[in-house]
């Protein structure tokens, strides 16, 4: 295989409550277990040499490979085309009943001969817990036992093993139409073996899975342009979210960098308040109200316990089970992809400061009070005490949406968002007559807003700016409209939005700021962010510049992986960057494309 494939070479498949990647050519290079956040299994993503894998691919030296999902479904096909014949693997995750977390959870890969003759070879190389745990083998020829500290892993299936010190492969000749299956399965230490797998329980167990998905799907009420690559970021959403508690994760993976051979390798399986609140209103767009108030019912969770460091009420980002608690290290045994290091597990970013993440948190209960349960009395005096907290604080300097690492600053977006947590606590404390202090409320917004405008507008780029007394362009202040700080077609607005068309768009792709003329902390530099490139053609759409909108949006689609995934960034050469998939990235696609819809409907009309 190659040492490293492009970080767009793979689908996503999941259960869930974890989720592994599969390259084009057959190839399991990234699998935690039995959370999001766990170590990995497999991580030759990571580190080639040393990460481990989980490879089923056709024995030929030369061939085609093509790769698909099955339509509507969180399925993974895997085809290759060669002189002697076709196969094909279909990779999945059976979806695990319930909202009950567990240590159980299974790869099933199906495989079969299309046409002709084909040889298949597996290679099953686990590296337990960030690959710095050692196993123990014990083989049958249909069951293979991989005993490590804190995990028993199992393989199963109907191709012959081999051991290959404490690893296994085998390999097994098809002719056209005949088909297998092998099955990995996860547990706890000492967890039973599960029965051996069938032919007749494994097809039923796919169908199951991917009826599962277009049952799903089909709650959608999203009928516009788009509807193929909407319905996809929905399900990639919908995959990224632990079902135990209704909390997303802002990616798969962790440490794919923004530079490849760069040190912004992040690790981004958590739930960051911000991008989970935003995705409240896509998800309710489209009509799938039980995740976005499962969701506003865990951000409530995390509002009541009050346990943001320094004695704030909220945390940018958790564990996906609320756990607040992220240690950084640095896996420095981990060569990292392609030499990008270091290679972190856990985000130290957990303790910034972020001000804009109440602002979120208040959008997101107040779009999803619009549809769901109204908050009990306990849980509004929380929201409120959370509001008079806030305006006493929202005038201090903060790190901002970008976990920058080069100091404080007065971020304007992070005052632009606590507008909107007042704004939006006025409007709620009035329209289900709550008690609260609106007028103390209602002072902090307007001052927020009178601030912004003076000390926020730079004169010289006629626009808002990423932070008071500076000229760096932000392309975060994208959202301003959305949230109503400013109307999308007010002059002041058109005159941001065209400096950011100057000096942060690229041939429709949008940089989220300039760090040479902004430093970050950080070395080195990044692609253009794609969540930004999807807040552009919302903006875009609200301004009224429809052509220029569609245009954007559809040229954007070109940038997608073969199975319609989006990383976190773009490239200099058009390559993806970053963790993979980025839930934020896919969210942002469903708000723009729902909004254009909306505005090219109403232009038509």
């Amino acid at each position: 295989m190659d040492r490293y494939p492009p970080i767009a070479d793979h689908g996503l498949v999941g259960d869930l409550q974890t989720a592994a990647l599969v390259t084009s050519q057959g190839v399991i290079d990234w699998f935690a277990a039995p959370r999001f956040d766990s170590p990995s299994v497999f991580a030759a993503l990571l580190d080639h040499d040393d990460g481990g894998y989980f490879r089923l691919a056709p024995d030929h030296p030369e061939g085609t490979w093509r790769q698909l999902y099955y339509p509507d479904s969180a399925a993974v096909v895997t085809r290759f085309m060669s002189p002697d014949g076709v196969g094909e693997i279909i990779d999945h995750m059976p979806v695990q009943p319930g909202p009950t977390a567990t240590d159980r959870h299974r790869l099933v890969r199906v495989v079969r001969a299309v046409r002709g003759t084909v040889r298949f070879r597996l290679e099953c190389r686990p590296r337990f817990d960030y690959a710095r745990a050692t196993h123990e083998l014990d083989l049958t020829p249909r069951t293979a036992t991989f005993r490590a500290p804190g995990m028993t892993a199992y393989l199963q299936g109907g191709i012959p093993f081999e051991r290959d010190g404490q690893d296994v492969r085998g390999t097994i000749t098809l002719n056209g139409g005949e088909s297998t299956a092998v099955v990995f399965t996860v547990c706890a230490p000492g967890g039973a073996a599960p029965p051996p797998p069938t032919t007749e329980q494994i097809t039923e167990e796919l169908w199951k899975n991917i009826d599962f998905w277009h049952t799903w799907v089909r709650t959608s009420r999203y009928h516009g342009r788009w509807t193929e690559i909407v319905h996809r970021s929905a399900i990639t959403l919908k995959l990224l979210t632990y079902a135990p508690t209704g909390a997303p994760v802002a990616a798969a993976t962790m440490g794919l960098p923004e530079q490849v051979g760069g040190e912004r390798n992040w690790d981004y399986r958590y739930t960051w308040v911000r991008d989970g609140s935003l995705s409240v209103r896509a998800l309710l767009d489209l009509g799938f109200v039980e995740e976005a108030t499962r969701f506003t019912h865990w951000l409530g969770d995390r509002l009541a316990a009050h346990d943001g460091p320094d004695g704030e009420p909220l945390q940018i980002m958790y564990r996906v089970d609320g756990d607040p608690h992220l240690t950084e290290e640095i896996l420095d045994h981990l060569e990292g992809y392609r030499g990008s290091s270091p290679v972190r597990a856990g985000n130290a970013a957990a303790d910034q400061l972020q001000l804009d993440i109440y602002g979120e948190a208040l959008y997101a209960l107040a779009e999803g009070r619009q549809v769901g349960e109204q908050a009990g009395y306990h849980g509004w005096k929380g929201l409120a005490a959370t509001l008079n907290w806030l305006a006493d604080s929202w005038d201090r300097p903060d790190e901002g949406i970008w976990e920058t690492r080069g100091g404080r600053k007065d971020f304007t977006y992070s005052r632009v968002m606590c507008w909107a947590a007042f704004d939006r606590g006025i409007k709620l404390a009035h329209e289900f007559s709550r008690p609260a202090d609106t007028a103390l409320w209602t002072r902090a917004r307007d001052a927020i807003l009178e601030q912004v405008m003076e000390r926020g507008w730079n004169d010289k780029e006629q626009a808002l700016v990423q932070h008071y007394g500076g000229d760096v362009l932000d392309a975060s202040l994208l959202l301003a409209p959305r949230v109503g700080f400013l109307s999308p077609r007010s002059p002041g607005w058109l005159n941001t939005l065209d400096a950011m068309d100057r000096v942060l768009v690229s041939d429709s792709l949008v940089y989220r700021y300039d760090p040479e003329a902004s430093p970050d902390g950080l070395r080195g530099s990044e692609g253009t962010f794609s969540l930004c490139t999807f807040l552009y053609v919302d903006a875009l759409a609200r301004a009224g510049r429809l052509t220029q909108a569609r245009y954007t949006f559809e040229k954007m689609q070109t940038y997608a992986n073969h199975v319609g995934l989006f990383a976190e960034e773009i490239g200099p050469s058009g390559e993806q960057l970053g963790n993979f998939p980025q839930a934020f990235t896919h969210l942002s696609l469903i708000t723009a494309a729902t909004t254009l819809d909306g505005a090219l409907d109403r232009h038509a009309a």
